[in-house]
């Protein structure tokens, strides 16, 4: 596994990257994909670093695990590449864009456009094993991510966090709370979108009044 990530988060990141647990698990995620089919491909592993600096980061969003079927995992949490079937959780995603900030339901399931905009998208492990949902967990990846979140929070001002479900949710021991903006829901998944846990937490438009007030751009969740 080659550390194609930007060179921002390189600076950032960079004791994590010499330490014993990162260079085991580049030496796991290098076996595995020479052995199994995984996902991302190698090239987009840390495309959520890629398409939004550390810099530009404003806006974070949480997701558990890469998608493990073919052709959907494109490195960024909730996302799929163009042209590929919408999963459940993306759906009510859009669903409830559509109805919290009144724009039609996007065609492409592919989020590149909004992590340029300064969101970051970030799954706590960032490969799979083909077919085998969690496959990739407790190798490493999550103490990586772990860091990642507890460097935003320690080194920026005024951060939005969306945490959806109760994986993310946990992740609210890692944030200065006094410093940064959280939003917590249900996971946009059917089962606890279906029992009222997602749907009218309206987290698209509070998120765009939070940039609002602090004087930076908001992001345009729908083209």
């Amino acid at each position: 596994m080659q550390l194609a990530i930007n060179d921002s988060w390189k600076q950032q990141l960079k004791e994590e990257f010499t330490k014993p647990y990162f260079e085991a698990l580049v030496a796991f995620v290098k076996k595995e994909y020479a052995s199994f089919v995984c996902y991302p491909k190698a090239t987009d592993i840390f495309a959520a670093f890629n398409y939004c600096t550390f810099e530009a980061t404003k806006v974070v969003i949480i997701g558990q695990d890469p998608y493990h079927g073919p052709n959907q995992a494109n490195g960024l949490c909730f996302s799929v590449k163009d042209g590929i079937p919408h999963p459940p959780s993306l759906q009510n995603i859009f669903k409830e864009i559509a109805t919290d900030i009144g724009t039609a339901y996007p065609k492409s399931g592919n989020l590149e456009a909004w992590a340029k905009q300064g969101v970051l998208l970030l799954n706590a492990t960032l490969t799979v094993r083909s077919s085998e949902a969690g496959s990739h967990q407790k190798k490493g990846w999550e103490v990586f991510t772990d860091a990642v979140i507890k460097h935003l929070s320690n080194e920026k001002q005024d951060l939005i966090f969306l945490l959806w479900g109760g994986f993310a949710k946990n992740k609210i021991k890692l944030i200065d709370t006094n410093k940064h903006k959280v939003f917590v829901s249900g996971h946009p998944s059917p089962l606890s979108a279906n029992r009222g846990y997602w749907f009218g937490n309206k987290h698209f438009s509070k998120t765009n009044e939070q940039l609002r007030e602090l004087g930076r751009s908001e992001i345009m969740w729908a083209s």
